[in-house]
């Protein structure tokens, strides 16, 4: 794998901890753990959260640690959790991350590995710019056995380059009131966006949930290098795939009630969040929220029928709704073309 060219400033006064949560990944922990552990400089603390594993995940853990040298255990501190019943993805990152002591918090999956250096990159990107509360990144998509796929992670969400502008720009916000684009295996975040993003809301998958927080609270970036190989095999819970036309196709025939009620509440939740952290939010935000939650309730109240959609529908892309609020065309088809039921 490359290693990453590391901006020279010193980081040494910023702590990290890594919040690595864990489901039935005997298979692959040990490697993700060795990536993380050899990074220069390594973290400070490593919280693992085992969701309930029957294959033995934390006996490999627990080998893997003990197998490391005496002096590298001994300056790093470890917490696992162990959860007597499952909790869920979102869930369990949540309980790692609540016991992360360190100023920048990186989420870690347990089946993928990291790029030599990247922690010491992200760490001096987080020195050089203070105002930075989650940074993100690209990564090289791996099959099973870590072989390359021939993809990146933003080929495979199209991430596209005018999305990937509005960010630097300082537009996060506008970016992810339309869609997420961020993935969680390659966030790094600044513990104190914890005041915000805590509890996560139970219909926003915790790497959404956290982006759009800190878009609304502080700056969101991208780093456009491939910091992990991130592995795509059968057992992902949530992974990336870049959607053929067969599979977007197939969507559109997808019942849209279920879906858009979802997409409600999810606003709905949001909206609840922005309004109770009041002086935080900046002028305007709320505005944002308010107006994105009205159009989903819009798409979610069409008509049954198709035809009938046909004219509000049109207006409201006239309007610019769907462009400013999801994926403007596709978005506008979709509501023309799903069954109801």
């Amino acid at each position: 794998m490359p290693r990453l060219a590391i901006v020279q400033h010193n980081a040494s006064r910023l702590t990290v901890s890594v919040a690595l949560c864990t489901y039935n990944g005997s298979r692959f922990i040990a490697e993700q753990l060795r990536s993380i552990l050899t990074q220069s400089p390594p973290p400070d603390q490593l919280v693992i959260s085992d969701d309930g594993s029957t294959d033995g995940t934390l006996d490999v853990v627990r080998a893997e640690l003990a197998a490391q040298p005496a002096r590298a255990r001994a300056m790093l501190q470890v917490t696992i959790l162990e959860n007597a019943s499952p909790l869920g993805v979102t869930r369990n990152f949540e309980s790692a991350v609540r016991a992360c002591t360190g100023d920048i918090i990186a989420l870690s999956d347990q089946d993928d590995v990291w790029v030599p250096g990247r922690l010491a990159r992200a760490k001096e990107t987080f020195v050089a710019r203070p105002e930075l509360l989650l940074l993100h990144s690209d990564a090289r998509l791996v099959d099973d056995d870590g072989v390359p796929i021939g993809q990146t992670l933003f080929e495979a969400i199209e991430f596209t380059p005018g999305e990937q502008r509005e960010v630097k720009d300082g537009h996060a916000l506008a970016v992810l009131v339309r869609r997420n684009v961020v993935t969680g295996a390659t966030v790094l975040f600044r513990r104190n966006l914890l005041n915000h993003a805590i509890p996560f809301s139970d219909v926003w998958v915790h790497d959404e949930w956290l982006a759009i927080i800190a878009s609304i609270v502080g700056t969101v970036d991208f780093d456009s290098e491939q910091v992990i190989d991130y592995r795509q095999h059968t057992g992902n819970q949530i992974g990336a795939a870049k959607p053929t036309l067969r599979v977007k196709i197939s969507r559109l025939r997808e019942p849209r009630d279920e879906r858009n009620q979802h997409l409600v509440g999810r606003v709905e939740a949001l909206l609840g969040r922005v309004i109770g952290l009041g002086e935080a939010v900046p002028t305007g935000v709320v505005e944002i929220v308010t107006k994105k939650l009205e159009h989903e309730r819009f798409r979610r109240d069409l008509p049954v029928t198709p035809l009938f959609r046909v004219v509000p529908v049109l207006r409201e892309a006239s309007a610019g709704g769907y462009r400013r609020y999801g994926r403007a065309h596709y978005d506008v088809l979709r509501d023309l073309v799903q069954p109801d039921t």
